[in-house]
């Protein structure tokens, strides 16, 4: 059986562009389950796709099927049968202390939010923060993409304080 055991943050600076690859389009949708099941389509680039069955996290466990899958069957699907918003993004792999970060630079709908997660082997493995990350939001369901497909970052977020006001941003909200 498969295990993913995943930590998220929000980012603090734009520091970890420094050591970022390439970028790598996503395209995700979600099929209609229950349970706590997650049912996922995506496109990674032009000529991959993938199919992946989670299920509920505890303590940032949870079991993960991944299968690759046509290109042209996850398009059909994503069609069919996702039937709330797709959620599309850009993914950077980011190299820190012997650990590879992916950190997310969300579009559309969810445009202005950015994420970095790191795959862990144990649920108490040890791993040293890279100074651009900000808050861990690994227990707030509203960062999941699964979420954000139905309810996208445009509109939970808070709005940074328009000019002449304290000059912060709001939760959530990160300028990288």
């Amino acid at each position: 059986m498969g295990v993913e055991i995943e930590r998220k943050f929000l980012l603090s600076s734009r520091a970890w562009r420094a050591a970022a690859g390439c970028p790598v389009h996503f395209v995700q949708g979600y099929c209609p389950t229950g349970g706590g099941m997650t049912v996922r389509v995506r496109l990674i680039g032009e000529d991959k796709a993938v199919l992946t069955i989670k299920g509920r996290a505890v303590d940032h466990v949870r079991s993960e099927f991944e299968y690759p899958i046509p290109v042209a069957d996850a398009r059909a699907m994503l069609q069919e049968f996702c039937t709330s918003n797709l959620v599309e993004k850009y993914r950077y792999l980011v190299p820190w202390a012997g650990a590879t970060w992916e950190v997310d630079e969300y579009l559309g709908r969810n445009e202005g939010l950015f994420t970095a997660e790191i795959e862990l082997e144990t649920p108490d493995q040890l791993f040293e923060r890279p100074p651009w990350l900000g808050e861990e939001v690994s227990g707030d369901p509203r960062y999941s993409n699964g979420s954000l497909s139905r309810r996208p970052y445009c509109l939970w977020c808070t709005k940074a304080v328009p000019a002449g006001g304290n000059g912060t941003a709001g939760p959530g909200e990160k300028t990288l």
